[in-house]
């Protein structure tokens, strides 16, 4: 039974030919295909309500060949419904927000009373909402709400059904809602397990058993929304967790925000929404070196860099703008350097193999070319989900296993109702590789990979002794902040369990410089002390494979017999790093660093004096290489054709050699007192700086473009 009120505010903004046409409003067919080609955008819609009960039985994609079979369709139920039944069940099926299917559940929901009993304002009210459920949600934005009620009255106005007085009164009425109900239990995973269930499967009259732990949910909900209270006065206002069971992918809690009935962006998901993944990458790009030739020992110069893409000259620099000089693996992944993972990546092969990693791990935000993230990409130019992210290090975290995640606890029987896995229908629409469940990395390098994310002492110096990453139980932690303190992750996982966080802001703003090891960290912590207490976690056994072996930490090869100053390292049997040589130390024991080290050697930040020295370039042109050829590699220069020559002249540093000359292909060298400079013009341009001596040569390239 429903109010004569709700009947006809319906019909009067959705179909107001509703009661004349065959299922297919023509003449509204006739206007939106004018606008759209007056206006080249849809300005309004053709739907008639026979159209969208189809719709709502069987959602498809929104395609014309779609529309075309619905209007097919619309006009062969309307001559085997009554007017009336077609009208009943698509009140019956309407979403009016906040999970209110039908508009008795809504009108009980919103008003307290049968929807017979609805006045006009409040059928009016109602009959607005599901243009855009979420939008319109009276208890976010009520002001929305109250503003597609005046049109709907309005309508009702122009059919002839309100008059103008009764309009204007209605108009102004207050609209008094009941107070929202809060027993909407894990509401942000319902929210996403409906928007990846396939609609036809809530059709099929079986119950849903998800994968849910409801107490667990709750007790991370409470962490987060207690945690979030405490980071308020460093400006951040959202965040979102989740936790995965590693042996069956199966999501035991999503929480997308503190409070999903908050008008402050409750019911944005934090959990699925893209954001930018900081440096929580670099695990996966270490793995993949480890699959080729490096080891925990490989040392890398954590020195000031530059390097060469499409885009221009890409300079990184590490969290605290501090450089440590030669590291191992280990160091620079534990604490989390930059310029060691940049370099490691470019040695690998590139962006398009991290990309592809990550593909593999079932990451579907990475639509870009690599190009477009460049080396970039391992320090967190791309964005990710925390869901998404948080399954691809349970795939770690299975030492190398990747599983689709899990929203339900039966996927047998839900593969059984005619549909795939949840993660294969969304990978199959936005990731090309469509990943299926299987080994993506060698077993020995993840476990190599936890072993580094779990030692306490390897990430010293960046995060001290005591910081949120440390556990009484073994732990591989990461964490990750992006530009600006916009984004804050940590994630953590044992054999059982992999947990992931998210702390930001949802609207983009900054937080006010709290990073992830003091944001995000001691959520991912709480919680993960959560799972200990309530099911107990373990650890990996060493592999076989696995050996250890002294080596020193700034050469990273094997000592000939253990000394003071060395640490062990592990290895996979068979991939040793070579063994000490004289050659490595000077005459009183110092290492010996190659010459890239000389410029960070000379600077303030040299912790190694005493301890090593800079061995001397083997020649002059070796000499301006190590201090870096002037102009960078892929610098990017702008240039005015309205000016002259003279404000085209590029500087060519020599570093003092009179021995150095360059030279090039498609520029002018010119050599005024001595001095040379290259006269620019549009193009790509190889440079090269030549001993006149011994022959060597150093190249560099620089693009130039007109503004």
């Amino acid at each position: 039974d429903v109010s004569e009120s709700l009947i006809r505010a319906t019909i009067a903004v959705e179909d107001k030919r509703f009661w004349s046409h065959c299922g297919v409003d023509w003449l509204a067919v006739g206007r939106a295909a004018i606008q759209y080609i007056q206006c080249r955008r849809v300005v309004s819609g053709a739907s008639t309500i026979t159209m969208q009960l189809i719709k709502l039985t069987e959602p498809r994609p929104r395609t014309l060949p779609v529309k075309i079979k619905e209007a097919i369709q619309a006009m062969r139920l309307e001559r085997l419904w009554s007017k009336e039944r077609i009208l009943a069940e698509y009140l019956n099926r309407l979403d009016y927000g906040n999970r209110r299917f039908g508009c008795q559940a809504a009108a009980y929901y919103y008003f307290g009373k049968p929807a017979s009993d609805l006045s006009m304002a409040e059928a009016a009210f109602l009959a607005g909402l599901p243009q855009s459920p979420s939008r319109l949600n009276p208890y976010a934005n009520l002001g929305a709400a109250r503003k597609r009620q005046q049109l709907v009255l309005k309508r009702m106005h122009n059919a002839k059904w309100l008059s103008e007085e009764a309009m204007l009164h209605i108009a102004v009425e207050p609209t008094k809602l009941k107070p929202p109900h809060r027993t909407f239990l894990a509401p942000h995973f319902i929210d996403l397990l409906e928007e990846l269930l396939p609609k036809t499967f809530l059709n099929n009259d079986q119950p849903v058993v998800t994968s849910l732990d409801l107490r667990l949910n709750q007790q991370v909900e409470q962490a987060l929304r207690e945690h979030l209270a405490r980071l308020r006065p460093h400006h951040a206002r959202h965040g979102a967790a989740v936790v995965l069971d590693n042996r069956t992918g199966q999501v035991l809690a999503l929480v997308g925000s503190p409070d999903y009935f908050s008008p402050d962006a409750g019911q944005v998901n934090g959990a699925w929404a893209p954001r930018s993944a900081g440096s929580t990458f670099k695990p996966f790009t270490y793995l993949l070196a480890f699959e080729r030739d490096a080891t925990p020992a490989t040392v890398i110069p954590d020195i000031p860099t530059e390097f060469g893409s499409s885009n221009g000259v890409f300079v990184p620099v590490n969290y605290n703008r501090k450089f440590l000089g030669p590291v191992t693996c280990r160091t620079a992944l534990a604490n989390s350097l930059n310029i060691p993972a940049v370099r490691l990546l470019n040695s690998i092969g590139g962006p398009g193999v991290l990309q592809g990693a990550l593909h593999d791990c079932g990451l579907t935000t990475l639509s870009k070319p690599p190009d477009y993230y460049g080396l970039g990409l391992t320090i967190g130019n791309a964005e990710a989900r925390l869901l998404e992210l948080a399954n691809a290090y349970a795939c770690l975290a299975r030492l190398g296993i990747y599983k689709p995640f899990q929203l339900l606890a039966t996927p047998t029987n839900f593969q059984n109702a005619g549909t795939h896995n949840i993660s294969d229908n969304i990978n199959s629409s936005s990731n090309p590789g469509n990943p299926a469940e299987g080994r993506v990395f060698d077993s020995n390098a993840a476990w190599l990979i936890a072993d580094i994310l779990s030692d306490n002492l390897a990430r010293l110096n960046a995060f001290g002794p005591n910081s949120s990453l440390r556990f009484d139980f073994p732990v591989a932690c990461k964490t990750g902040t992006s530009t600006d303190f916009r984004d804050n992750w940590a994630f953590g996982y044992t054999p059982e369990f992999t947990v992931g966080v998210w702390i930001g802001n949802f609207d983009g703003k900054p937080m006010n410089e709290i990073a992830a090891v003091n944001g995000a960290a001691p959520v991912m912590h709480e919680i993960m002390e959560t799972l200990q207490h309530r099911f107990g976690v373990s650890w990996y056994a060493k592999p076989e494979s696995i050996i250890e072996k002294p080596i020193h930490p700034l050469t990273g090869k094997l000592l000939s017999n253990y000394r003071e100053g060395a640490i062990f390292e592990k290895f996979l049997d068979g991939k040793l790093p070579p063994t000490e040589s004289a050659e490595d130390y000077d005459d009183c024991g110092r290492v010996r660093l190659s010459p890239e080290y000389h410029r960070w050697f000379a600077s303030a930040q040299n912790h190694l004096i005493g301890r090593a020295v800079v061995a001397s370039p083997k020649s002059m042109l070796q000499t301006c290489l190590f201090n870096g050829p002037s102009p960078p590699t892929g610098t990017i220069y702008y240039i005015d054709p309205d000016l002259p020559d003279q404000a085209r002249l590029l500087k060519l540093n020599k570093h003092g050699l009179s021995g150095v000359v360059w030279e090039s292909d498609t520029l002018e060298i010119q050599n005024r007192q001595g001095q040379p400079y290259a006269i620019l013009k549009e193009g790509r341009h190889q440079l090269r700086a030549r001993d006149l001596v011994s022959g060597e040569k150093v190249e560099t390239w620089i693009e130039v473009r007109s503004l």
